[in-house]
């Protein structure tokens, strides 16, 4: 059996001030995107999970300052968080739906994959599998209508119902659960919240503020 680790999922929102050392003493640390809060939230980065389609993907491809960023030199993994064949079924309906998100399919999970392989790092596609369950399990909560579901909430998503990580226990920071309208926020932190009641996922904040009484 797997000795129970402890994953630290990254958000990009704010973290509490001293809050880095104990981002940084977990056994696995999982950072989005661009990682905005890199330094302020730790620096250790074992896995960046990436938008890999849309303008997000094109615009990390393309930038050297994200390719040559302290964040992805010290990645291990890049994590897509979107399954290609997921978003190419998609792109019909939202071409109705969403029609000025005409290029909100664009694939560039093959850029992500090529550009791991060539820096020595391994890549990952979450597949479509996680996604569609978590669309059910909104859809349970009376989710908002939505695009699709926030990364960070597949990346939660994909630990929790992976058997590999079935004695973690998932820590989050930085998730304040806002940001663009096409993701169902409040119904992912209810989510979330469901999840925490299971004691499989906890937030970083009561644990920080709790450590810091003890040391008081």
């Amino acid at each position: 059996m797997a000795q129970a680790r402890q994953i630290m999922i990254v958000g990009n929102g704010p973290v509490d001030e001293g809050a880095a050392p104990l981002i940084d003493a977990a056994d696995l640390v999982i950072r989005f995107n661009g990682s905005r809060n890199f330094g302020a939230a730790g620096r250790k980065t074992d896995i960046i999970a990436v938008c890999n389609t849309g303008r997000p993907g094109a615009q990390m491809l393309a930038d050297p300052e994200w390719r040559d960023s302290e964040a992805v030199r010290r990645t291990a993994e890049i994590w897509s968080v979107r399954d290609p064949e997921k978003f190419a079924d998609m792109k019909p309906q939202l071409a109705i739906t969403h029609p000025e998100l005409d290029d909100f399919c664009d694939d560039y999970t093959d850029g992500f994959a090529t550009f791991a392989t060539a820096n020595g790092k391994q890549h990952r596609i979450i597949h479509r599998d996680v996604h569609e369950g978590l669309d059910a399990a909104l859809l349970a909560l009376d989710a908002e209508p939505y695009v699709v579901p926030s990364s960070g909430m597949v990346v939660i998503q994909a630990l929790l119902f992976d058997p590999a990580h079935a004695e973690d226990t998932i820590i989050l920071a930085g998730f304040g659960h806002s940001g663009w309208d096409g993701h169902p926020f409040e119904a992912e932190r209810r989510l979330v919240d469901q999840y925490m009641s299971s004691g499989r996922v906890l937030r970083l904040q009561p644990i920080f503020v709790s450590s810091l009484s003890q040391g008081a």
